[in-house]
């Protein structure tokens, strides 16, 4: 996507938010205080966005090397690397409700799956300050981490269909009611979210949660569809990979708890404008051929 079809795009959201929030404004008699920025809600928020569809690694680098040297005609309002920094968390709402427009539609298939973000390394854990008393210790495949777990639900397309971001020591399986609200059919998961309880809590929301068994479990019967998606789990992680190693939402050099949010959905909404996602690309006869969704 061209820097021009992301800018229209974003703009036309914040047309109809910025309508939005003035009747809330108005509704409650208040105004928004002090001076206007001189860049437009739109502006940053896709200075932001295209950060993550580029190749740098650090947005202090994109923004002066790229953006100030290269976009002054695109953007005439352009300001200093620091005011920058500090109009990000202005656009934290905007960014958050442009993430739930841009969600995909639910299939009947889905997938879930978290993935730590540390926020630091863990020799600084006693030293950290900036998400003190937010982030938490936890445990993944991969070791021990300091910092948050992003929670995905996405559909079998590789849209993302719902999101919610917790401390690193919560289970997996505490966030899933809520993101399940919207679904219905069948959702895959991996051996981390087995639980009878939580499994009879979906089915009366209309949800079949499809796990493997382990080692010490009673062998049950699936239909040889639900086995053949349960091995395609890996598509959840393959998301997970473009988005810490190509959208950049996972880094330590946060100074800044809203700043971090709004890098984190500003890359899942760089994630959702991505033109070809990790898919099953199921056809309609092979969908036909489903067992029938609860």
């Amino acid at each position: 996507m061209s820097l021009v079809e992301l800018f229209c795009h974003v703009d036309d959201f914040c047309l109809r938010f910025d309508e939005w929030q003035a009747g809330q404004q108005l509704a409650a008699g208040r105004d928004r205080p002090g001076p206007k920025p001189r860049l437009s809600r739109s502006e940053i928020m896709t200075i932001i966005i295209y950060f993550h569809m580029s190749n740098y690694r650090t947005f202090k680098h994109y923004y002066t090397r790229h953006v100030q040297q290269r976009w002054r005609g695109e953007f005439p309002g352009l300001v200093s690397y620091n005011r920058f920094v500090e109009l990000m968390p202005t656009v934290l709402l905007g960014l958050c409700w442009y993430l739930q427009a841009q969600s995909g539609t639910v299939s009947g298939i889905s997938f879930i799956d978290a993935t730590p973000l540390a926020v630091c390394h863990n020799r600084r854990i006693q030293r950290h300050r900036v998400f003190a008393g937010l982030a938490a210790r936890g445990k993944s495949s991969m070791g021990w981490f300091y910092g948050f777990k992003l929670h995905l639900v996405v559909n079998d397309q590789g849209a993302i269909l719902s999101f919610f971001l917790t401390a690193g020591n919560v289970d997996d399986r505490q966030p899933v009611p809520q993101l399940a609200k919207a679904l219905f059919g069948k959702l895959f998961a991996d051996k981390g979210y087995i639980s009878r309880k939580l499994f009879e809590q979906l089915f009366a929301q209309g949800v079949q949660l499809i796990t493997p068994i382990r080692k010490n479990m009673k062998n049950r019967l699936l239909p040889l569809m639900d086995k053949l998606l349960l091995r395609k789990r890996a598509i959840i992680e393959t998301i997970y990979d473009q988005l810490k190693n190509i959208s950049q939402i996972d880094h330590t050099r946060h100074r800044s708890v809203d700043n971090f949010l709004v890098n984190l959905l500003a890359g899942l909404v760089a994630y959702t404008h991505q033109e070809k996602k990790p898919s099953l690309n199921l056809s309609k006869s092979e969908r036909e051929m489903l067992p029938a969704l609860i």
